[in-house]
């Protein structure tokens, strides 16, 4: 059973006293059926809540700091018409007794909580995203993950992996970025794609007749997933795992690189679509930065004299966690220069940033 929560704020030039303002408005409450009961602020306004037998909660508080809040809680299934009509009377009374002295009112659609399907999702600068998610398509546990693909009815089917929203059917400019934005040419060229594991970067690559496209991706449930809920991104190219200019390792990449080091093998392009920078400053301390440098030390290694890597960074506001990225480019094992680009991913609802390095 899930939860409605719906809030209605009045910010004011000037703070008010709750004797004046709260006595008139009693009487909607009343009329809701909803019984009062006053808290001890210790001298911070005035804080009531109303309580009515269909459940409902209304929470009342006037701030001691020129605000006045008023939040209102009931189930989902609870008649909205008439929660309407309740927040319109609050309202309505509030104009009146505080008029001349408001200076902005914010009524904000209702915040559902506990519902079967998660729509509220963080960007990665911390702000709270509502989507239009409406159906669970698919959720198990792997071994690694917890994996989760639902529907968007803007966005398509949405693979998220640990709560961690991954990618949309509809985000096309999330795989052309990673690629090189069209910049490249990879006819006839040797790709290591380390992820990847929606299929995206290999649908849209083997349109460029590469050579051999090598994917090594650790989770066998997320490509089995993703080849039947997410073929908007994918098409059929996960239906086998090997084809005529490709093949899925399913592996630990860590192990594969270090291999590949050993016996000397290179690729034209390495595409590390594994993660995103780490949102930490403090990359000695986290582990996740420890694995990116091991993974970009031996990606570089692996990485033909005059070829590239491509990779993901994060959202463009995180400054400070993409300066950190950039150092660590100039502590690997060879001197190496970067470039980098900012795209909007549609369903990230944020600007993306992604690299490009290549040696010196």
């Amino acid at each position: 059973m899930a939860l409605r929560h719906y809030t209605l704020d009045f910010k004011l030039s000037t703070a008010v006293d709750s004797a004046t303002t709260v006595p008139d408005l009693l009487s909607i409450f009343h009329e809701q059926e909803m019984t009062e009961t006053a808290h001890e602020t210790n001298g911070h306004g005035y804080l009531g809540t109303f309580v009515g037998k269909n459940g409902r909660l209304a929470i009342l508080r006037v701030h001691s700091h020129a605000l006045v809040t008023i939040d209102l809680q009931c189930y989902e299934e609870d008649n909205i018409a008439q929660l309407d009509n309740l927040l319109n009377a609050l309202e309505t009374k509030l104009k009146v007794i505080l008029n001349g002295n408001i200076t902005r009112i914010k009524r904000l659609p209702a915040l559902v909580r506990g519902a079967e399907v998660d729509r509220y999702w963080p960007t990665a600068d911390g702000r709270l995203v509502e989507y239009d998610m409406d159906q669970i398509v698919y959720e198990e546990d792997s071994a690694y993950q917890n994996i989760k693909i639902l529907h968007s009815q803007q966005y398509g089917n949405v693979l998220i992996l640990d709560n961690d929203l991954n990618l949309a059917e509809s985000d096309l400019a999330y795989t052309q970025a990673i690629m090189g934005s069209g910049r490249e040419n990879y006819a006839g060229k040797e790709v290591l794609i380390l992820g990847g594991g929606d299929g995206g970067i290999l649908s849209e690559m083997v349109k460029q007749k590469p050579k051999m496209i090598t994917i090594v991706y650790i989770d066998q449930k997320v490509i089995d997933a993703c080849k039947k809920y997410m073929r908007g991104t994918c098409g059929n190219i996960l239906d086998n795992l090997k084809g005529d200019c490709y093949q899925i390792l399913v592996e630990d990449c860590v192990p594969v690189l270090k291999k590949y080091v050993q016996e000397g093998k290179t690729f034209d392009y390495v595409i590390n679509d594994l993660t995103a920078i780490p949102i930490s400053t403090q990359p000695e301390e986290d582990s996740t930065w420890e694995f990116l440098r091991l993974i970009l030390d031996l990606s570089i290694k692996v990485l033909h004299p005059s070829g590239k890597y491509f990779t993901q960074g994060n959202a463009e506001t995180l400054t400070e966690a993409l300066s950190l990225y950039e150092e660590q480019l100039g502590k690997l094992s060879c001197p190496v220069a970067f470039s980098k680009e900012v795209t909007c991913v549609p369903s990230y609802l944020e600007q993306w940033v992604f690299y490009s390095v290549w040696k010196k």
